[in-house]
C-alpha cells in the first residue's frame, strides 16, 4: 500500500497521553514501551489510529504543551527497568513502582523526582562505561540538539530550576559559547547524563512506534506550535523569537479576558534567513516516531494574538494580531482624525467622577473606610497615575506609566488598581509603534466609540474593516507558505487543530494543502443560523477528525450531565428519548452517531471509550478531565486509566462495544459535482 493510500484510510482512533498508560511493567505512570502493551488491546478493538499528547521534556512543569526543549523527550516515559545499566537496581525500581502504582492520578512532580534520582545513581554506578560507549557518541553525534540541551539542563539545575532569564550568567549564548560548555571536561559527565536518558528514551520509543506501525495502527503525535520561553530554544536561539511579545488567544465566549500563554512569538523573518532550519530539524526528530502529527493551534501559522509582556498575564485584550495591515497616523488624518482626536481614541481619558465612584467601592471592600481615607487614597491616585487635561474634569495616564505592570507597582489601593487596570484598556485604538495603531478586540465598547457621531462611527468601522481585509490576505499567504513548508518536510500527515477565531482563509488553505481540520462535535454548529444547530454528521468535510471531546474539555460524560441542552442534542442524532444521566446506552448512541461522520478520522478519547462499560466510571465525571484551562493544580495533566492495560484486554464487553464503533459505516462521501470543462 502506498504511504498516500494509507494516509486515505478511513479510521476510527483513540486519544490517549502516555501518561495515562497503566502498563505491565510501568513505574507509577505510563512509558513509552507501554504503547506497544496498548497497540495489542487497539487492535482488538478495531482502533486503526492512536494519538498521543506532546511528550517532551517539560521539566518540572506538568503541561505537555509547556516543554523545555522542542526535541528532547520526557524522562518520566523512560523504562528504567529495561536500560542495560539497570542490573543490580531491581529492589529499587519495584520499590517505586510499588510506592506509585496505586494511584488513581500519578504525582508528577514526586514521581519525577524520585525517577530522575534512581537514573542519577544508576549512571553514577556506569559514568565511566557510559562516556566510553562509541555507540552513545554516535547517538550524540546523529542528535546536535542534544547538546545545548544538556548544557541547559546542567545551568538550570545549577540555578535551582530558575528561568534562564535569572541566571547570573550564560543568559546570552553563542553557539561558541555552547560548544565550549559542552566540550568542558569538569562538566562532561554531567551532561553526558542528559545525553544518556535521550538516547535511551529515544531507544524505547522508537521500538515503541515500530510495534504500532507493524500492527497497521497509524501512531500520531502532537506538535505544539509555540515553545515555553524557558526553554533551551528560546535561550540558545534569541533570534527566532520575539521575546518582548507572548502569545495567547482573543477574548471569546469562555474567556472574556482573552488569554495570555506566556510563550514567545515567532520571528518568521529570522526563521526564513535560516531557511526555517529549526522547524525542518524538529519535523525530522518525530518522524522518527510517528506517521502523523496534530498541529497545535495552527490558527498561528497564520496570525498569532500577541500581547506585550508589560502587561498583565491575567488578560490579552491588549493584544493584536501578528502579523496584519496596521492602521497609520496618515489613515487617520484621512478620516478626519488628528491631533487631540487621535489622543481621544488611542489613549484611555478618565473623568474625575469616575475616580470617586471606583474609590467609594473601598468602604465595601475594607469595611471601615471613611471619607478622609478614601479622599486620601483618590489624591495617591492623582498624584502617582494620572495628569489632568488643562483645567477639564479628564486626565490621561501619566507618561511615566506605560503598561499595567507600571498601575500594579504603584503604591495604592487594590481597588484603585483595579479600576486603572480596567481604565487603561478602555480605548479604540492601540498605539503598539509611534504612529502605527490596532483596533483593541472590543473597541466598540470604548468611551471615545460610544461617543462618536453615527459618521464617524461609520469612518473608524470602514477603515477597521478594510485594515482587516488586507491582512486576511497576508494571513493566507503566510499560512499557505509556513505549511506547504511543513508538508515539503517530512512525509507525515499533518493534521489542524483549527479551534477559535477562525479567518476565512483558513480552511481554503487546509483544503488546498490536503490537512483534515478539527471537528469536536460541541462546537461544530452553525453559528450565524436561527437557533445555533449543530452540523449534521454527513455533512462534514472528508478532509477533517471528528471528536466529542479535547484534553482541555469535559469528557463527553461531564459534557452531557453539566453543560448540554439534552434535549437539543437528544433531538439532533434522533434520539429524543435519550436518558438525562449518563450510562452506557447513552455513550453507545452518541459515539455511534459521531462515528457515522464523514469525516476520514473519527476520534475518541479513551475516557469516552471506558464509558462503554459502567465499570469504569468516576463517582465524579470531573475527575476524569485530562486539564481544567486557566488552573494550574496537581490535577491537571496526570490522568491515569482506572485499570491495567491487561486488565482491559480481559473485558470482552467492552472490547465489542468498541468494535461496534468500527463497524459503523461512516457517511459516504459526496460525490464531486460534473460540469462542462471550459477550454
Amino acid at each position: 500500500m502506498t504511504q498516500k493510500k494509507f494516509f486515505e484510510q478511513r479510521r476510527i482512533g483513540v486519544v490517549i497521553p502516555v501518561g495515562a498508560l497503566r502498563g505491565e511493567k510501568s513505574i507509577g505512570v505510563g512509558e513509552f514501551s507501554d504503547l506497544a502493551e496498548f497497540t495489542r488491546l487497539a487492535v482488538k478493538m478495531g482502533i486503526r489510529l492512536i494519538q498521543i499528547l506532546p511528550v517532551n521534556d517539560t521539566g518540572y512543569e506538568s503541561s505537555p504543551y509547556s516543554a523545555l526543549s522542542a526535541f528532547a523527550l520526557h524522562p518520566l516515559y523512560l523504562r528504567i527497568a529495561d536500560l542495560p545499566e539497570s542490573g543490580g537496581f531491581a529492589p529499587r525500581i519495584a520499590a517505586l513502582a510499588k510506592q506509585f502504582g496505586k494511584n488513581a492520578r500519578f504525582p508528577y512532580y514526586t514521581l519525577l523526582k524520585a525517577k530522575l534520582e534512581l537514573l542519577r545513581d544508576i549512571y553514577a554506578a556506569h559514568e565511566d562505561a557510559i562516556a566510553a560507549r562509541t555507540s552513545l557518541s554516535a547517538w550524540i553525534e546523529e542528535n546536535p540538539w542534544v547538546k545545548p540541551y544538556a548544557v541547559f539542563r546542567r545551568l538550570k539545575q545549577a540555578n535551582q530550576e530558575k528561568s534562564w532569564k535569572e541566571w547570573d550568567d550564560h543568559r546570552n549564548v553563542a553557539n561558541g559559547e555552547i560548544d565550549a560548555l559542552w566540550n568542558d571536561p569538569a562538566l562532561k559527565k554531567e551532561h553526558l547524563f542528559w545525553a544518556w536518558i535521550q538516547e535511551a528514551l529515544d531507544v524505547q520509543f522508537r521500538k515503541a512506534a515500530e510495534a504500532v506501525a507493524r500492527a497497521g495502527i497509524l501512531l500520531e503525535g502532537d506538535l505544539p506550535i509555540l515553545i515555553n520561553d524557558d526553554s533551551c530554544d528560546v535561550w540558545a536561539h534569541h533570534a527566532f523569537f520575539h521575546l518582548d511579545l507572548s502569545a495567547g488567544a482573543p477574548p471569546d465566549m469562555y474567556s472574556p479576558q482573552g488569554q495570555n500563554w506566556g510563550f514567545p512569538v515567532y520571528n518568521w523573518n529570522a526563521l526564513a534567513k535560516d531557511d526555517y532550519s529549526w522547524w525542518k530539524n524538529r519535523l525530522a526528530v518525530v518522524e522518527k516516531y510517528y506517521k502523523a502529527y496534530r498541529i497545535d493551534h495552527v490558527l498561528g501559522f497564520f496570525r498569532i494574538w500577541a500581547t506585550p509582556r508589560q502587561d498583565l498575564a491575567s488578560s490579552s485584550l491588549l493584544g493584536r494580531f501578528i502579523p496584519s495591515i496596521p492602521i497609520t497616523a496618515k489613515d487617520l488624518e484621512d478620516i478626519g482624525f488628528n491631533g487631540e482626536r487621535v489622543r481621544w481614541v488611542s489613549r484611555p481619558h478618565i473623568p474625575t467622577h469616575e475616580v470617586w465612584d471606583a474609590l467609594s467601592r473601598i468602604q465595601n471592600a475594607d469595611g471601615n473606610k471613611d471619607y478622609a481615607a478614601i479622599r486620601w487614597e483618590a489624591e495617591k491616585v492623582f498624584v502617582q497615575a494620572l495628569d489632568r487635561i488643562n483645567n477639564e474634569e479628564l486626565w490621561l495616564f501619566k507618561d511615566a506609566v506605560k503598561s499595567e505592570k507600571d498601575i500594579e507597582a504603584l503604591d495604592i489601593h487594590p481597588v484603585a488598581k483595579d479600576y486603572l487596570i480596567s481604565a487603561w484598556r478602555n480605548r479604540v485604538l492601540l498605539e503598539y509603534e509611534r504612529g502605527l495603531y490596532a483596533p483593541m478586540w472590543a473597541y466598540k465598547t470604548a468611551r471615545a466609540y460610544v461617543s462618536f457621531s453615527y459618521e464617524e462611527k461609520e469612518k473608524v468601522d470602514a477603515l477597521i474593516e478594510a485594515r482587516k481585509l488586507e491582512s486576511e490576505k497576508m494571513w493566507e499567504t503566510h499560512g499557505k507558505k509556513l505549511l506547504a513548508m511543513l508538508i515539503e518536510s517530512s512525509s507525515m500527515l499533518p493534521c489542524a487543530e483549527d479551534l477559535g477565531d477562525v479567518p476565512e482563509c483558513v480552511p481554503k488553505v487546509l483544503a488546498k494543502l490536503k490537512i483534515p481540520g478539527l471537528r469536536v462535535v460541541r462546537w461544530a454548529r452553525k453559528w450565524d443560523a436561527e437557533g445555533e444547530p449543530y452540523i449534521p454528521f454527513e455533512e462534514y468535510p472528508e478532509l477533517s477528525v471528528c471528536t466529542l471531546s479535547v484534553h482541555d474539555s469535559s469528557t463527553a460524560r461531564e459534557w452531557w450531565e453539566k453543560e448540554a441542552n439534552q434535549a437539543a442534542f437528544a433531538e439532533f442524532i434522533g434520539e429524543p428519548s435519550l436518558a438525562s444521566v449518563y450510562n452506557p446506552g447513552v455513550a453507545k448512541k452518541i459515539l455511534q452517531k459521531a462515528a457515522s461522520a464523514a469525516s476520514r478520522f473519527r476520534v475518541f478519547q479513551i475516557q469516552d471509550l471506558l464509558h462503554l462499560s459502567l465499570k469504569y466510571y468516576a463517582d465524579d465525571s470531573a475527575l476524569e478531565r485530562i486539564n481544567v484551562p486557566g488552573s494550574v493544580t496537581d490535577f491537571n495533566w496526570t490522568y491515569r486509566l482506572p485499570v491495567s492495560i491487561a486488565d482491559l484486554e480481559q473485558d470482552e464487553e467492552l472490547i465489542r462495544a468498541v468494535q461496534s464503533l468500527a463497524a459503523v459505516k461512516p457517511a459516504a462521501i459526496p460525490s464531486p459535482k460534473k460540469g462542462k470543462t471550459k477550454k
